[in-house]
């Protein structure tokens, strides 16, 4: 691949050409069956196949393919592990990595941007990159003051990929379904869609970085890189070291999976809280673990590195009330309460009529966590809450059919379900109701 591939016939095409690659190969595996091979041998063999062809295209294609993919990867937690194991490590990929843009157009979008002289801001520049994400890529440089920085450059074209790549997958997400079963994808491709223009705008990203830099400058458990510099497609931030979220998950220790698991929850509910933001973009490869100052620190030392602020959501009083009040409430089981509260956000539509009873016990499994001292995130639970509600003959999804999602909760509930997804990858024991507590308005009845 010379650079990033920006005709929409050629995107296009090669998008279209995964759900035929996929049946390709189940007519293959077939084939192998005839052949003697066992049926789960050729399953094993083919998702293989098919899980490395899906990084190859959505990683090589940037833009709202490789988008597309990242957000998958966090929800890889609720699959049955005969299908999660064989997409896990392609998927995962995805979170850190992917092919990376020719050198020349780097230099070609600085020179533009920076001007012709843009050599001189910087002390040391690395023309390989530290990482490549779904619209730009990070380069590790020394800004001309002496500090180290990361400087992320957008990829040419960026805008027209991601709206061509989500309008394609939007096409056949039905015959994309499969490879999340249980899941509905359209929605999600809609969602990601939506947020296409604030993702492009470094200003903006800059912005949200710069507010969350300045409220949590002091804090012990959280680290928010300083903006150095920002124009059109380029943006400087300070660099920050530390150990990428998806290398805790793959290797890291029970202390590292536990601590870590503590800290992106804090940083989930007090971020809105203390800035009135939310980060709307956590996935693995946005966070590092940063261990403690001194040799002798422990666990409890380290800190969370939190990275990329391209999608945030715009919450001024914070998460709204009603969340904590209604988990509250479920938790005390008082089903009138929360059927009204639910009725009263357009959760329930006016023209359906549920049964509180019925609805307070949908959603009692689901806010588990929220009510143990200390909740062990495993992917075991989210497959259990994934399959309750993914089946079609079971009472929870016949339930959850009728309920609706009002628009203004649409990016909350994404985030919070992708942030629950990580946890259960680090198989994490949190202290949840802890932070609920500190942090969710609503979740402490006021005195």
């Amino acid at each position: 691949m010379s650079d990033l591939p920006r005709k929409a016939v050629t995107r296009t095409a090669r998008l279209a050409a995964l759900p035929l690659g996929f049946a390709g190969r189940a007519t293959w595996g077939l084939g192998k069956r005839i052949g003697g091979k066992s049926a789960e041998i050729v399953a094993r063999e083919l998702q293989q196949r098919t899980a490395e062809q899906l990084f190859k295209v959505l990683g090589e294609l940037k833009g709202g393919a490789m988008k597309f993919g990242q957000a998958l990867s966090v929800f890889e937690s609720a699959l049955p592990e005969e299908v999660a194991g064989p997409y896990r490590a392609a998927l995962t990929k995805l979170q850190e990595a992917a092919p990376p843009m020719p050198t020349r157009t780097v230099h070609g979008v600085l020179e533009e941007r920076l001007g012709d002289e843009w050599r001189e801001l910087f002390l040391e520049f690395e023309d390989k990159p530290s990482a490549a994400a779904s619209i730009g890529q990070v380069h590790r440089a020394v800004w001309h003051d002496g500090r180290e920085v990361a400087v992320k450059v957008q990829y040419p074209g960026a805008g027209e990929a991601l709206l061509s790549d989500l309008t394609q997958l939007s096409r056949f997400a039905r015959l994309l379904g499969p490879l999340i079963p249980g899941m509905d994808i359209k929605p999600l491709i809609n969602e990601l869609r939506d947020r296409v223009s604030e993702e492009l705008d470094y200003g903006l990203e800059a912005q949200a970085q710069r507010e969350h830099a300045e409220e949590f400058a002091d804090d012990p458990d959280v680290v928010v890189p300083r903006v150095v510099h920002q124009c059109e497609q380029v943006l400087v931030t300070e660099w920050i070291d530390g150990i990428p979220l998806s290398e805790v998950i793959a290797d890291g220790t029970e202390e590292q999976r536990d601590r870590a698991g503590q800290l992106l929850a804090r940083f989930l509910f007090s971020g809105p809280a203390r800035t009135g933001l939310l980060h709307a973009d956590p996935h693995p490869g946005n966070f590092r673990l940063l261990p403690g100052a001194g040799e002798e620190e422990g666990p409890e030392s380290w800190r969370l590195g939190v990275l990329d602020f391209g999608t945030v959501d715009r919450l001024p009083g914070g998460l709204p009330e009603t969340i904590g009040t209604c988990l509250r409430l479920t938790l005390e089981g008082d089903a009138d309460m929360v059927y009204e509260l639910l009725r009263e956000e357009g959760f329930v539509k006016e023209s359906i009529a549920l049964d509180p009873d019925a609805v307070l016990e949908y959603l009692l499994p689901i806010i588990e966590p929220a009510e143990a001292e200390v909740f062990g995130f495993t992917r075991g639970w989210m497959r259990t809450q994934a399959a309750r509600i993914a089946d079609p003959r079971s009472p929870a999804h016949q339930l959850g059919k009728q309920l609706n999602l009002p628009p203004s909760y649409l990016l909350i509930h994404r985030v919070t379900l992708s942030t629950i997804g990580v946890l259960c990858q680090l198989n994490a024991s949190v202290r949840l109701r802890g932070e609920l507590e500190e942090w969710l308005p609503g979740f402490v009845a006021a005195e």
